[in-house]
């Protein structure tokens, strides 16, 4: 089978509100005489992952759009996709005909949600599709401003959700807001400041000083007097550590009792986690920007056991990257003095000052493959030397599995 990329980029409403994802997937390099064998290709890899992991598992609460080519979106092996959970994104390179409209009306008809993708204009093809798709896609890099009101205009003549992409600066994104869109991709909304809605103040410094309680060994004692200063993670911690997903057989009433419960590196792993729910304003574990931080955790262990498979303490410093490669953006203080305060060790300053390193050409491969930028995914795999896509992105689609398990845990 050909190997086939991930990559995914968040989609947000107007309030910011993480609602769905698009999933990139790609079938290697392009070969144009064995197209039909690529589509074959990254069809069987949707069907077989989210066989393997099931598709809500995957994304959780959130939709999943996916690109559909004109080959896809004619043969029978689309129908193996769930119609529940997943937007049918009509690539723009599907040339509009007759075939095309009955057969999105077929698949509408099966209960499939559609979408336009990187519309540009509104001609005579497009508005034969906009009675029957849900979304339409406008590439707002793409257009002057003058020519989208146009556009917003038209579009509205029908019940269809707008989405603004390939939004890549503050100033288009509170243009597009003001546009009316009701939901908005793009590069800027991927960054996690953007995401979360929130800059916390360097003055909320302190909240690092449980994580480094944590790491330096602290007796249970110190943890549980620190944690009592911070109620919700006090609160978010005892409602894990009571969670099915424990297994416990009693009811754990005291932080003292969840500190031991847990043990050491499990603690250290969910103050990580919870750090990012601290000041969400009740939008708990679920916030965009959790989600990115738990994904990349996990992510990097997972590529850290391929890396060195019998090192826990690298898999372990792995994950710890990832985590704390936002914290800079949770906290909005500079990643140095995070370093500095954490006193983490140089493998890890390395790696979240400079991207250089074992561990900080991971974090550049999953920063590449959040953004969808394949060239730099397929650079990088090529740089580190033990890993390959189709293991990539088996391990993200375990990593969001995982990411998902917690968000259901914090519910």
């Amino acid at each position: 089978m050909e190997e086939v990329f991930l990559g995914r980029q968040p989609i947000l409403d107007r309030n910011q509100n993480l609602v769905a994802f698009e999933l990139l997937f790609r079938a290697g390099e392009v070969n144009e005489a064995n197209v039909t064998n690529d589509v074959h290709a990254s069809a069987s890899v949707m069907v077989n992952a989210y066989g393997q992991l099931g598709i809500q598992r995957v994304l959780g609460q959130q939709r999943g759009f996916i690109n559909i080519s004109t080959e896809l979106l004619m043969s029978d092996a689309i129908l193996l996709l769930p119609s529940n959970h997943i937007v049918l994104e009509l690539l723009e390179s599907i040339q509009i005909t007759d075939q095309v409209v009955k057969r999105c009306l077929e698949l509408k008809r099966m209960g499939y949600h559609l979408a336009l993708d990187d519309v540009t204009e509104i001609n005579r093809r497009i508005e034969q599709m906009l009675p029957i798709v849900n979304v339409v896609k406008l590439d707002v890099l793409a257009i002057e401003e003058t020519k989208l009101k146009e556009i917003i205009n038209t579009v509205r003549r029908w019940p269809v959700i707008l989405l603004a992409e390939k939004v890549d600066s503050p100033e288009l994104a509170k243009k597009c807001a003001a546009l009316g869109f009701d939901m908005f991709q793009g590069y800027h909304f991927a960054k996690p400041e953007i995401i979360s809605g929130k800059r916390v103040d360097a003055n909320k410094l302190p909240l690092l000083n449980l994580l480094t309680m944590v790491m330096s060994d602290c007796e249970a004692e110190e943890i549980e007097a620190e944690l009592k200063h911070q109620p919700n993670l006090s609160y978010n911690l005892l409602r894990l550590v009571n969670s099915v997903s424990f297994g416990l057989q009693q009811r754990i009433n005291s932080i003292k009792q969840a500190v031991v419960i847990l043990g050491r590196q499990q603690l250290q792993r969910w103050v990580q986690l919870l750090l990012y729910t601290s000041d969400s304003s009740g939008d708990s574990i679920s916030n965009a920007l959790m989600q990115t931080a738990a994904v990349r955790g996990k992510l990097m262990e997972l590529i850290a056991q391929v890396d060195r498979p019998h090192d826990k303490s690298y898999q372990d410093r792995a994950f710890m990257v990832g985590i704390f490669s936002l914290l800079d953006t949770l906290l909005g203080i500079e990643m140095q003095q995070i370093v500095d305060k954490l006193n983490v060790p140089e493998e890890l300053t390395q790696a979240l000052l400079q991207r250089s390193g074992r561990l900080g050409r991971q974090l550049a491969l999953i920063e590449a493959n959040e953004k969808g930028d394949v060239t730099q995914v397929q650079n990088i795999l090529k740089e580190i030397n033990f890993l390959s896509l189709s293991q990539l992105t088996h391990a993200e689609l375990e990593a969001l599995s995982w990411t998902n398990r917690i968000n259901e845990t914090a519910h």
